[in-house]
């Protein structure tokens, strides 16, 4: 498969592409793209990777699975194509940015803006079947994600990381609070959105935080 990933990430997780677990999972992988429909386009597996480069994280934004539905997923968590009706989480992290920051909603649900500027959207797991959310979980893509979320929180510095929900949270277990800012809130989705992530204020904590260590804030 011809898949793309910033040459800072391909040096950086070269031991994990090399375990045997992940000679599995890049086996059931292709199997999966040659007989079903399965998002993102292969290409764009790695996506959230190859729009920010290792050394350029300032906030890590941990998902679940990509998007199962036509158009949708194109390998950065919470993000749809441009042209594509904003799932409902979306919505909610919009209408959160608005009440922070006072920034209109976007015409656009496409986060490559922000991944440009050192958000790094990483789905625990990286692919998915169409029409049936989480038939790619506990196939190793958690291990590898573990793998990504344990080498940012050991190798950087003064990150911030965005843990909505409980998976999120758990997945974020490993991650030095002495270095980095950890924001936890409910997950955006409609069902638990107005129990406290609509007001949790992570955008403009995340810019203070990146300001007072030497950062330029994420135009949001």
């Amino acid at each position: 498969m011809d898949v793309k990933i910033d040459a800072t990430w391909k040096e950086k997780l070269q031991e994990e592409f090399e375990k045997p677990y992940f000679s599995a999972l890049s086996d059931f992988v292709r199997k999966e793209y040659a007989s079903n429909v399965i998002y993102p386009p292969a290409k764009l597996i790695f996506n959230a990777f190859d729009h920010c480069p290792f050394n350029k994280v300032k906030v890590v934004i941990i998902g679940q699975d990509p998007y199962h539905g036509p158009g949708q997923a194109h390998g950065l968590c919470f993000s749809v194509n441009d042209g594509v009706k904003f799932p409902p989480s979306l919505i909610n992290i919009f209408k959160e940015i608005e009440r922070d920051l006072s920034v209109s909603i976007p015409q656009t649900g496409n986060l490559e803006r922000w991944a440009k500027q050192g958000v790094l959207l990483l789905n625990a797991t990286l692919t998915v079947r169409s029409g049936l959310a989480g038939s790619h979980q506990k196939k190793g893509w958690e291990q590898f994600t573990d793998a990504v979320i344990e080498k940012l929180s050991s190798e950087s510095t003064h990150l911030v990381f965005m843990l909505w929900g409980a998976y999120a949270q758990q997945k974020g277990a490993v991650i030095d609070t002495t270095k980095h800012l950890v924001l936890k809130a409910v997950h955006p989705s409609p069902l638990s959105a107005y129990r406290g992530f609509i007001g949790c204020g992570h955008f403009g904590k995340a810019n203070s935080y990146l300001q007072q260590n030497g950062c330029d804030p994420i135009n949001w």
